[in-house]
């Protein structure tokens, strides 16, 4: 038991209370004063502080970063089943960064963090599962994990749900399915959902067929940065009627000043 390990722990509400002292710390990027806080609490078991002090020696925050010693924590951490720590640990095995590389054991505590309810985990998992190439794949398994984190509002695993649809990843292709995920997406700011919802719009695949707002959505995509925008933003172009590219631009332009979700 950890708790034997380290001693006895403190209160629940004393816990609670340090470590929103040491998150507002934290977030104020006042690191060092936050790990005077952290360390300890690490030291008597706490698991999410344990997690921290991990992190903040993979980043180098408030102290020199020190990768092993990230590592060390964050096996404490996510051996005490903080779901942090165990995505942390997973993307330390999945980078290599003070371990040595394992994509087996990633995965292992991507799930453990994903079946505890961690967001971000279940995205990461999902990913593996389907795109990683570093693992067998298991597209069933997949999607299960990437509408867990849509759920919990991941835009990623929403763009990820419209192409297991799209691609007929252990379903059956549904263009409409595939369009309403990006849609989803899109609202939630992912540019490369931006980038297939644009295609689908140019096609008429899910949606119907509607050039000038495929233009806008590649528009707003390339500027979010996807790579999937040029793609197809050369044969939307030359579909549109004289002035339309402008037209699209200025559309583009008012949705960014705006931010008003594209519907």
């Amino acid at each position: 038991m950890l708790s034997s390990l380290f001693g006895s722990k403190m209160k629940e509400p004393d816990i609670e209370d340090l470590l929103a002292e040491a998150k507002a710390l934290a977030e104020r990027g006042e690191f060092e004063a936050a790990l005077a806080i952290w360390g300890p609490l690490a030291h008597k078991g706490v698991a999410r502080a344990a997690n921290n002090v991990g992190a903040c020696f993979s980043g180098g925050l408030g102290v020199t970063r020190n990768l092993e010693l990230a590592a060390r924590w964050l096996t404490i951490a996510a051996e005490a089943g903080d779901p942090a720590g165990q995505r942390n640990l997973a993307t330390a095995f999945f980078q290599g960064h003070g371990v040595e590389q394992n994509f087996q054991v990633a995965l292992r505590w991507y799930r453990a963090a994903a079946e505890a309810g961690d967001a971000a985990a279940q995205d990461m998992l999902s990913w593996m599962l389907l795109e990683g190439g570093t693992i067998p794949g298991d597209p069933v398994e997949a999607r299960r994990w990437a509408e867990a984190a849509a759920s919990q509002n991941v835009a990623s695993a929403m763009t990820r749900m419209g192409m297991i649809y799209h691609d007929a990843l252990g379903v059956e292709r549904d263009a409409t399915a595939a369009a309403s995920w990006w849609a989803r997406a899109v609202e939630a700011g992912d540019a490369d959902a931006m980038a297939m919802l644009g295609a689908a719009n140019h096609l008429g695949q899910g949606v119907d067929r509607d050039s000038l707002r495929a233009m806008v959505l590649l528009i707003l995509a390339r500027q979010g940065g996807s790579g999937l925008a040029q793609t197809f933003f050369g044969a939307v172009q030359a579909s549109l009627p004289p002035g339309g590219f402008e037209q699209a631009g200025r559309l583009a332009a008012s949705i960014q000043a705006t931010r008003s979700p594209l519907r």
